[in-house]
Parts: C-alpha cells; sequence; structure tokens
C-alpha cells in the first residue's frame, strides 16, 4: 500500500481514501433505512447490558462488605466500617440500578419515537 501524502501512519479519519469505504444510508420516503442485522446486535447488545444490573448490584455489596471487614481488622472497630461499606455498596449497587432503568427508559423513549415516524 502506498502512503500518501497525508497520511501520518494512525487511525485517522481524514483519509482521501474514506469515501470508498463508507456505505450509504438507504432512504425510504424521508426515513433512514438500517439494516435488520445491525438493528438484531444493537438490541442483543443492549439487552446484555441490562442484564449485568444484577450481578452489579450484588458485586457492589459484597465488595462494601469485604472491604469494611477488612478495614475493621485493621482498625479494629469490629462491626462499624462493615456496616458503614455495606451501606455504601448497597447505595452504590442502586445507583447502578437506577442508570440502567433509565437507560432503558431512554431507549423505549427513542424507539417509540422512530416507530411513530
Amino acid at each position: 500500500m502506498q502512503h500518501l501524502a497525508s497520511d501520518s501512519d494512525d487511525l485517522s479519519q481524514d483519509s482521501p481514501l474514506d469515501s470508498e469505504h463508507r456505505k450509504p444510508v438507504a432512504r425510504v420516503g424521508h426515513k433512514s433505512y438500517v439494516d435488520p442485522a445491525s438493528r438484531r446486535s444493537k438490541d442483543m447488545f443492549d439487552t446484555l447490558s441490562m442484564s449485568s444490573v444484577g450481578l452489579e448490584f450484588g458485586l457492589a455489596v459484597i465488595m462494601g462488605l469485604l472491604f469494611g471487614r477488612w478495614l475493621d481488622g485493621k482498625a479494629g472497630t469490629d462491626p462499624w466500617f462493615m456496616i458503614l461499606f455495606l451501606l455504601l455498596g448497597f447505595v452504590a449497587g442502586l445507583r447502578g440500578i437506577w442508570r440502567a432503568v433509565v437507560k432503558s427508559d431512554r431507549l423505549a423513549a427513542a424507539e417509540a419515537e422512530a416507530l411513530r415516524e
């Protein structure tokens, strides 16, 4: 492959050959057509992302519990750091669940908007 004058040996986006590699989006009427395979793979990725919420919650609680027990062992304040970090892990897990719910609502609203068009 010949190097062009503008080629900087990195993955630059301003390559003059860029237009040859882009696939145009087909338009039907005023709507853009999205390939069904790409739509399915995006939906599968979103589903996988949402299914990890329970694991994220459980890991946050367990990590808080273990860190609190370790800190109690070092400081000699037996149940207090464990309780504190258990609660912090619980709050972090709830925050992850809330973030997933908001993302799911946003995706559902975007899908409903796309169906209305």
